[in-house]
């Protein structure tokens, strides 16, 4: 039932009466600050998990935030350098073959319903040939989808709430925003500003982004992302070496996120497989969203080698295929064929030539903070900057900038407490934005 007996004490005519009413059990008003609203409600309860969630997701916040501001100053020119999505135009080489396919459907000839829901095989044995030629996996082994964060949350239907989990600290929201909605979480402690249940791996500057595996706890799951959002920072060969080791000794599994991995300038590994044994220790997710700028055209893909077992012997790439047969439909054939372009010979240089515009334009918000003496991490490996304020909250910083110069960046209290005191900066623009943003900057730091 939705309403309830209340009994309420009341003045009429100078004499304090008991009276009873009819009340909702959760607000009075037709919509209250958290959203219940009276009326009929069902008997069903809501998700425990759900009510576990400490606030909104971290990105329609600062969407949220954006509006704020402009409605305050509507007259502001914003800058977006806060959420990562992509600006620049798709080559045409891959857009064609999107628009080819397409216009394909409308014939006998070329129409396609459903397909394979693992992805088209030709575009499996494209993504295994181009980013893990020399790593033993194979097509079969790849699963395509609609992105790497939809795949994060298939992986933790696959895990089930009865594993244990590490991330890092700071890291992308989403990988403990879908432990807390599973039920792996426990409860948030307020005096830490963390979840009972969740390892949260120390990663800052003092430790090379990297924790200290001989004092992390051994959990079921490890969330690992390199080049790291947000700090930017790629893990190196011997660090990942140790990372594939501590999960082997502790019988663990590494959910290793590479979409970024395309950024890597240096000689850090772009995949997991290319350390030895990480076959029977890792699942890898990546996307063709910061790769190809399909954030809005959604492709992606998961690899499960098929020597990855859990600990009676089960192949967990049996298991995957059954979430993804139940749970999915497959990935837009459109989307995919624009994937098969993306890895055509000219197609993946005109990406590779797109992903060089934007770490031009990380390199040129670096110097911009640093020219101001701040301390920034990132922007070589990942198109991202990750900038100190000392002593400082990085919400009042994200809103003084905001405030002061029209430029969206994301605090990274955000991405978990170790975010504290830095703030995120984008280097998906237009170069004219940037240079506009970096012109702002130096001049609100001077």
């Amino acid at each position: 039932m939705c309403l309830q007996l209340v009994v309420v004490w009341k003045i009429f005519n100078g004499v304090k009466l008991q009276l009873i009413e009819l009340k909702h059990p959760w607000t009075q008003s037709s919509k209250s600050n958290n959203g219940r609203r009276i009326g009929h409600c069902t008997e069903v309860p809501r998700n425990v998990n759900m009510e576990n969630l400490q606030s909104g997701y971290l990105f329609p916040e600062i969407f949220k935030r954006e509006s704020e501001h402009i409605q305050k100053f509507p007259d502001a020119s914003l800058i977006r350098l806060g959420i990562g999505d992509t600006t620049e135009p798709i080559p045409d080489i891959i857009t064609s073959a999107m628009a080819e396919h397409a216009f394909s459907l409308s014939t006998i000839q070329g129409y396609k319903g459903y397909g394979a829901e693992q992805g088209n095989m030709a575009l499996r044995k494209a993504i295994a040939d181009t980013f893990y030629k020399d790593m033993g996996l194979k097509g079969n082994e790849i699963f395509v989808s609609d992105g790497a964060q939809c795949d994060i949350s298939r992986l933790q239907m696959l895990l089930g709430s009865n594993v244990t989990v590490a991330v890092q600290d700071p890291s992308f929201p989403a990988y403990i925003d879908s432990s807390v909605i599973v039920g792996q979480a426990g409860k948030f402690q307020p005096k830490t500003e963390k979840y009972k249940n969740i390892v949260y791996m120390n990663c800052t500057p003092e430790n090379g982004f990297f924790p200290d595996l001989s004092t992390t706890p051994r959990t079921n799951i490890i969330f690992f992302c390199s080049p790291n959002n947000p700090t930017g920072h790629a893990a190196s060969w011997q660090q990942l070496k140790q990372l594939v080791e501590f999960a082997k000794a502790n019988g663990s599994i590494i959910i290793y996120d590479s979409a970024y991995a395309a950024y890597i300038s240096d000689a850090s590994p772009r995949s997991i497989f290319e350390i030895p044994g990480a076959r029977e220790v890792a699942i890898e997710i990546s996307s063709f969203s910061k790769l190809a700028g399909f954030t809005g055209v959604r492709l992606g893909w998961t690899v499960v080698p098929e020597e990855l077992v859990y600990s009676n012997g089960y192949p967990v790439i049996k298991d995957f295929d059954r979430i993804v047969c139940t749970c999915f439909n497959g990935a837009s054939n459109i989307a995919q064929a624009g994937g098969l372009a993306c890895l055509s010979p000219d197609g993946y240089q005109a990406l590779n030539s797109v992903v060089g515009y934007y770490k031009e334009n990380a390199k040129i918000i670096v110097d911009t903070f640093e020219s101001r003496g701040l301390k920034v991490y990132g922007g070589k490996n990942a198109p991202y900057a990750w900038v100190h304020f000392p002593g400082q909250s990085s919400w009042n910083t994200f809103a003084e900038i905001l405030e002061k110069t029209d430029i969206v960046t994301i605090p990274g209290r955000g991405f978990g407490p170790g975010g504290e005191e830095y703030i995120r900066v984008s280097a998906f623009g237009h170069r004219e934005c940037i240079m506009e943003a970096s012109r702002r900057l130096k001049n609100f730091y001077s």
